[in-house]
């Protein structure tokens, strides 16, 4: 089934019972992604509190620029483990359980960051935090995306981008009211970490009452379980057509016994599309988009804004990404995916070159200081509008069914792993050659990733995920 071959059919007009039934099913659909999307939320706020959190901490914990980067750098280690992890339980234990074990490790992890009386401490709740982070990042994506329709999958499984992105604008946010109201006192940063234990428990009950996934129950052969969830969000004729198709691809897979590390060294085709996974995941981080996120504040400052005005300078940034994503979200329903990635590459770049060149030719002050946040804005905007959102809509949908949770998990450790790396060595070497020199390098890795997705990355808008497979299986085989 193409959907685009649906969409060139003329509308024919329902009947009221319909319309009513209709509506029903977009409540169910909405509400699903909302509360699913709560992990998303918890995914960009952690993430993002450490942007602000960090100057306070830096002096209640004595860090150093190596310290510093291992407490940022925790959480991604901990995202690695818990993308794997987390994919794999979702394969064997189903999605909606994974999310709510994910709900209470954000909840623990949260609670343990607040009270770590060390470093020793914050580290390890740090990576303890990120399991659940990486486990949201895979898990939460291929939950939307499989019980999505296949013309609404873009815009839903996007909407937790937007939560991400809004996360982290709560996070900038509520560093910078909370820095103005608790001034200089010790401790302040405990305040701006305790907040992510509430979205932490609105996930957990609010998955409580929210249905599997109906492609995770197919896969398990529950197929009347699958029917009665699909049934909540398509209507009957649809849910009876796509279990149908998802069900033989099911019987197909579990003859071939796809689904972990044997079946991706031992089949060429799904070799080769996790080379093609493990690249999406790479162009995303090399970008160097969470030195911005993570370190935006120091960024502004060593431009030449005092730490209070930084601090409220960066909140440009989360706002600037949260409307990108919107605007990311409009596109994806308009225009190819493979461009729109391309686009926001060649977009970055050019912002990172600007950086580089602001902060080598102006002389410290409020002119570097305003170009350079004019850019980093620009580069949000890039980035989130169109290089985010295609990532994880693309790591949700180009793996096969039965090792779809797997093979993104394992491409979300290799993304990860390139995160971890580059948060660790950011202060080192903005420290040991400058601002300047090191977005240049960030500005050679986007040149060579622009070639990557244009020589490897295929298009995946307008199908259906079952469509999608059968073409990529022959392109790849």
């Amino acid at each position: 089934m193409d959907v685009r071959d649906d969409a060139a059919q003329a509308p024919v007009p329902a009947p009221p019972a319909a319309d009513a039934a209709c509506r029903k099913v977009s409540r169910r659909l909405r509400l699903i992604t909302v509360i699913a999307t709560f992990g998303g939320l918890l995914f960009g706020y952690d993430t993002g509190v450490i942007n602000g959190a960090l100057p306070y901490m830096t002096d209640d914990l004595g860090l150093t620029p190596f310290t510093e980067g291992m407490v940022t750098s925790s959480l991604l280690l901990g995202a690695a483990l818990g993308a794997v992890t987390g994919g794999r339980l979702s394969d064997a234990r189903g999605r909606r359980r994974t999310i709510l074990v994910l709900a209470v490790v954000f909840f623990v992890g949260a609670l343990g960051c607040t009270l770590a009386p060390n470093t020793a401490v914050m580290v390890v709740a740090r990576f303890v935090l990120g399991l659940a982070v990486g486990g949201a990042s895979v898990t939460v994506p291929v939950y939307l995306a499989e019980v999505s329709p296949a013309e609404r999958r873009g815009a839903l499984v996007t909407r937790n981008e937007l939560m991400i992105v809004s996360g982290q604008l709560l996070a900038f946010t509520s560093n910078a009211a909370i820095a103005r109201v608790g001034g200089e006192s010790g401790g302040v940063w405990r305040w701006m970490l305790v907040i992510a234990t509430i979205p932490a428990v609105v996930l957990w009950f609010g998955m409580l009452v929210m249905p599997e996934s109906p492609r995770w129950l197919a896969s398990r052969t529950r197929f009347t379980e699958a029917l009665d969830v699909l049934k909540q969000v398509r209507s009957r004729q649809r849910a009876e057509a796509e279990l149908a198709e998802v069900s033989a691809l099911a019987v197909k897979e579990e003859r071939e016994k796809l689904g972990g590390w044997q079946d991706m060294r031992s089949t060429p085709w799904v070799r080769r599309l996790m080379f093609v996974g493990f690249g999406i995941a790479i162009v995303q981080q090399i970008t160097g988009v969470n030195t911005i996120m993570y370190y935006g504040t120091q960024i502004l400052e060593d431009a030449g804004f005092t730490s209070d005005t930084a601090l409220t300078a960066n909140i440009a940034n989360g706002v600037i990404s949260v409307l990108a994503t919107f605007v990311g979200i409009w596109l994806l329903g308009r225009v190819a995916r493979r461009p729109m990635l391309m686009t926001g590459q060649i977009g970055t770049t050019a912002a990172l070159l600007c950086i580089g060149v602001f902060s080598l030719a102006l002389p410290s002050g409020d002119a570097r200081a305003y170009a350079v946040l004019a850019m980093t804005v620009t580069f949000l905007a890039f980035q989130q509008g169109a290089i985010s959102p295609v990532t994880w809509l693309m790591l949700s949908e180009i793996f096969p069914m039965r090792m779809r949770g797997f093979g993104m998990g394992v491409a979300a450790v290799v993304l990860w792993l390139t995160n971890f790396v580059i948060g660790l060595v950011f202060p080192s070497l903005v420290d040991g050659i400058g601002v300047p020199n090191t977005f240049f390098l960030f500005v050679v890795a986007g040149v060579l990733s622009l070639t990557f997705v244009k020589l490897y990355v295929p298009e995946t808008k307008g199908r259906t995920l079952e469509t999608l497979e059968a073409e990529l299986r022959a392109r790849f085989s």
